[in-house]
């Protein structure tokens, strides 16, 4: 057996949400959003570190870790969980990070989203957008609103990945998950042929160039239902990246393109939950109302802030109103929610009180 299999099952039994191995440091897991070492495992030289990487790949994929010095691969251990892999190549020696994948997808209710999040499983089309920085929960949060539409409805859904995470068995619906890499050369290579094999359901583990970005705002123009995911912690900031990733001279037309395809952005942070015992989403959403197209068209992003708010009956609601709602319920710290917060004087007084 692998002794890397070891330190995997270490992570999940601490229910880790990461192993970090790097050359000349004890391995570390990454538990509640902090790192700390795994016990009885002493400090790693480049040479040790490399032959416990190797033997968890197949030679094809060493040859590639080898030649570029980076690597995404999945890794799955019976009765453990799946691992999103990462190698690299640092100044010292070889590195990795494993990112624990459960095995069972969790449902929308269990994760504590909010019901606005979870009724995106009933869109038939557009463009939905989660986002956040790494690490925050982007691919659970998608899995469990694929789940959702797997369970209530019969549709061809397509994944498009790198790589493939989390493993979904056809309930009501069909799948196809292709991983980048290995079953399609590109996000958007995969995407293109999406277009053509009869999908209702695309979700792109991440829209990291102008071609993908284009071909995802087609999709759902022509009537699919998109996810995607983006590395951005607001509504606006999204809106922002989306159009500045194209040309000037065709920003106006992709605002329109936007403005007809766009359905929700859900932008979520995760925090410390302030008893110990894990971490919770702290979630802004926006949803498409009649108001919204206008605004993108014309490029008045402050007035989001007004359509958020004002839409609260709908679940619409801005990052700093998520914090404070887990804050008063005693969910989170004073702290922990200044530091996340894009207003910081509004939390500023609280934190006195701690």
């Amino acid at each position: 057996m692998p002794r890397l299999h070891e330190l995997l099952r270490h992570t999940r039994q601490r229910e880790g949400s990461d192993l970090h191995l790097a050359t000349g440091m004890e391995p570390r897991c990454r538990r509640h959003g902090a790192l700390e070492p795994v016990p009885g495992w002493p400090a790693l030289p480049a040479a040790e570190l490399e032959s416990l990487l190797r033997e968890v790949v197949s030679e094809t994929q060493w040859r590639e870790f080898t030649a570029s010095g980076d690597l995404d691969f999945a890794l799955s251990l019976a009765g453990v969980a799946r691992f999103r892999g990462n190698f690299l190549r640092q100044e010292h020696g070889p590195s990795a990070v494993f990112r624990t994948i459960p095995e069972r997808i969790a449902t929308a209710e269990e994760l504590g989203l909010p019901a606005a999040v979870a009724r995106l499983a009933e869109l038939a089309t557009g463009l939905v957008l989660v986002t956040g920085p790494t690490g925050s929960g982007k691919s659970t949060t998608l899995a469990a609103i694929v789940d959702r539409i797997n369970r209530a409805a019969a549709r061809h859904i397509v994944t498009i990945e790198e790589p493939v995470e989390f493993l979904h068995a056809p309930v009501r619906s069909v799948f196809s998950q292709r991983e980048v890499g290995t079953d399609t050369d590109s996000f958007a290579a995969a995407l293109r042929g999406a277009i053509r094999q009869d999908a209702d359901v695309v979700l792109v583990g991440e829209l990291r160039d102008l071609e993908t970005i284009a071909l995802a705002l087609r999709a759902a123009e022509m009537g699919m239902l998109v996810f995607g995911t983006l590395h951005t912690n607001s509504a606006a900031k999204t809106i922002d990246r989306l159009i500045d990733a194209f040309p000037a001279e065709e920003q106006a037309q992709v605002r329109i393109s936007l403005s007809e395809s766009l359905a929700a952005i859900v932008a979520q942070l995760l925090l410390p939950r302030a008893d110990g015992t894990g971490r919770v989403a702290a979630i802004e959403l926006l949803l498409r109302t009649s108001a919204l197209p206008g605004i993108i068209r014309e490029g008045n992003l402050p007035m989001l802030q007004t359509v958020m708010q004002g839409g609260r009956g709908l679940g619409m609601q801005l990052m700093d109103d998520a914090l404070q709602a887990l804050l008063d319920a005693g969910t989170v710290s004073a702290r922990e929610a200044y530091l996340k917060a894009h207003d910081k004087s509004r939390f500023e007084r609280l934190l006195e009180s701690e």
